[in-house]
């Protein structure tokens, strides 16, 4: 014989749950008007279901971290759209699954445990997974919540762009509103895009000394034209330093697009 069961009601056609009831005896319960041993039974068989979906959510968010650790770009994508036949919430699939395995490997960038070609991949099939799932969520109405609106591109004249492309997937994958203009960014198609989208960080990279003067000019001229309190100005590039970072009076510099994240959040006050 059962004693002292304790059973909660949840039958797939309710919107509502009953509070527990606590159950001196099976028979009680079995003889009940209205709490008959084949609710029991859906009660079991639901919440095994759900348990079920659960297992299988995480066995798939646990191959979206592995398809960005291992750059595996088609993986990645393919994953994407299983989720959405899936019926995975999009949203769910980017937190639980792709930025796990972004974090993973920028976190390993920044320890030396391995290399730029390795982020570069992970940084293209966290792209793909992002192509299929963002529009979806677009149709759905949701979106992830958002750090700050970041206009960010190669400075002018410049047209290097790999350290600039994984900022904007760090940044991205980090909570931040990417709005990635190329490269060899006139400075005044970056100001007319910092007043349409209420940028809160220009983020302009260089990757030669004769071109990392643009990004003084560029500060210079947000000055002139009254924006400069407005937003603030991030600079990196290989021959960028934290030096002229200061001497041209931006706010932030990173090294690697790993620091620019943590910077990006500092300059917004997210850390």
């Amino acid at each position: 014989m059962l004693s002292r069961l304790s059973y909660e009601i949840k039958p797939y056609s309710l919107n509502f749950i009953k509070k527990p009831l606590v159950l001196d005896d099976y028979h009680e319960a079995n003889s009940s008007n209205w709490f008959t041993h084949d609710m029991i039974e859906c009660n079991y068989f639901y919440n095994n279901s759900l348990g079920q979906e659960e297992a299988v959510h995480t066995e798939l968010y646990n191959e979206m971290t592995k398809s960005v650790i291992d750059g595996e770009v088609d993986e990645a994508k393919n994953l994407a759209l299983r989720a959405l036949v899936e019926d995975v919430d999009p949203l769910d699939a980017i937190n639980n699954g792709y930025v796990i395995g972004i974090n993973d490997v920028g976190d390993k960038f920044s320890k030396g445990q391995c290399f730029l070609p390795e982020l570069v991949m992970a940084g293209e099939a966290m792209k793909a997974a992002l192509a299929v799932l963002e529009p979806e969520m677009a149709k759905q109405g949701t979106e992830r919540k958002v750090l700050g609106n970041v206009v960010l591109a190669t400075i002018q004249g410049d047209i290097h762009d790999i350290g600039k492309t994984l900022v904007g997937i760090m940044l991205s994958s980090n909570g931040f509103r990417v709005f990635d203009m190329g490269v060899d960014a006139h400075i005044d198609a970056l100001m007319q895009k910092t007043v349409e989208v209420h940028a809160d960080i220009i983020a302009v990279s260089a990757l030669l000394t004769t071109t990392m003067i643009n990004q003084r000019t560029l500060i210079e001229q947000l000055v002139e034209s009254r924006l400069r309190e407005q937003v603030k100005v991030m600079v990196g590039g290989a021959p960028v330093t934290q030096d002229w970072a200061n001497e041209i009076g931006a706010d932030g510099y990173s090294e690697d697009a790993i620091g620019a994240v943590f910077v990006a959040k500092q300059l917004l006050g997210h850390n």
